[in-house]
């Protein structure tokens, strides 16, 4: 890898950290850079995994006072996040990357209008629905770690759409869950990757120093953001997201 590329995969990096600890959508960021960096696929996917998993422990730490608000919810959902993204992480290394890409772009769209209809969608479920559906919200959960393990874009946009809708928490309580989540799903893949022997050691401590910055300046940002302007960030990194792998 040439300087002016490690700069780039390193510049991605640091903004993708941001971008995750405020919406999510930062592997969108790095795995592109790695691609055109000259990593083969799955190298760069696993790359990606390992280098941004330093910058979600820096935000789950910025946003430590919310999560000890919300702990019981961070215990019981915690346990899908970490099974789905055991199984995930196996499945990018025993699957072909392809069977997942193609549904990539639809899942992240899906999860914009969700975002987009939030609030409507939460009156016409009526006033019971918000946080009396820990079973459904453990079973989204699992799903969206399984996808979060396998490849990762847009898994941040997936929580925030399913929280927002079933949780009666404010925004930012269900963006320090997210995060929370995020660190716990990639945690088995951070582990299984490094064993592999997929991921570049040392493009990945590189870009590791730059999303731990990131990842920590983002979650102060999102912290200070309004709900509404929370929500349409992360609608338009969710279109700008699924615009890469429909036109790419």
């Amino acid at each position: 890898m040439t300087f002016a590329q490690g700069l780039f995969v390193t510049g991605a990096s640091a903004t993708a950290g941001l971008v995750n600890a405020v919406a999510g959508g930062g592997t969108l960021l790095t795995f592109p850079s790695l691609l055109l960096a000259g990593l083969s696929p799955v190298s760069a996917n696993a790359t990606s995994t390992v280098a941004l998993w330093p910058g979600q422990i820096s935000s789950v730490w910025a946003y430590r006072r919310h999560l000890g608000d919300e702990r019981r919810r961070a215990l019981v959902l915690g346990v899908p996040a970490l099974l789905g993204g055991v199984i995930g992480a196996t499945l990018l290394l025993a699957l072909p990357e392809r069977f997942f890409e193609a549904v990539v772009p639809w899942l992240i769209l899906f999860a914009c209008f969700l975002l987009a209809l939030q609030n409507p969608i939460k009156r016409a479920i009526g006033r019971h629905a918000a946080g009396n559906h820990p079973a459904v919200l453990w079973m989204i959960q699992f799903f969206i770690s399984i996808y979060g393990g396998y490849f990762g874009a847009g898994i941040g946009i997936l929580m925030l759409a399913a929280m927002g809708i079933l949780l009666s928490s404010s925004l930012q309580h269900a963006n320090a869950l997210k995060v929370l989540f995020a660190l716990l799903s990639n945690a088995s893949g951070f582990v299984l990757f490094l064993l592999s022997g997929k991921v570049d050691v040392h493009v990945a401590a590189l870009m590791a120093v730059a999303s731990l910055a990131g990842g920590f300046i983002g979650a102060l940002v999102a912290q200070k953001l309004k709900p509404e302007a929370m929500r349409g960030f992360a609608i338009l990194v969710g279109l700008v997201a699924a615009a890469k792998f429909l036109f790419r």
